[in-house]
């Protein structure tokens, strides 16, 4: 992947501040909506190595889905790690947004402005 990629669900008010804050600084980047252009589960296991983090540490558990999958009782764990990637492929609502991946390889939950600067600061 080159360049800056930015997931986002436009209705989303924080997705919408990381693009503004994007512009203002003339980044170069692409727009995923990723509730369309749903990432494979290779794309999630890429964009976990970039984060250093783990498929619940992404998750939306506060979304509906999450609720009726009963995601709070799934344990954390390396055995259950594809279970969770599963569920993110399959429920995309549930991956925590935005998520910039910046030029060096890395990735950031761009949730803050202070994030959104720090993935500008890695390209």
């Amino acid at each position: 992947m080159t360049g800056m990629e930015i997931w986002i669900n436009p209705a989303c008010s924080k997705c919408r501040g990381a693009l503004h804050l994007l512009d203002e600084e003339g980044a170069d980047y692409t727009v995923r909506r990723y509730l369309e252009d749903v990432p494979s589960s290779d794309e999630i296991r890429d964009v976990l190595a970039r984060l250093g983090l783990e498929p619940w540490d992404i998750t939306r558990t506060q979304e509906a889905d999450a609720k009726e999958l009963g995601l709070k009782d799934w344990p954390r764990d390396a055995g259950s790690r594809e279970r969770w990637i599963t569920a993110l492929t399959e429920h995309p609502k549930l991956i925590q947004r935005p998520i910039i991946t910046a030029d060096d390889g890395t990735a950031v939950v761009a949730r803050t402005d202070e994030a959104v600067r720090d993935a500008l600061g890695r390209s």
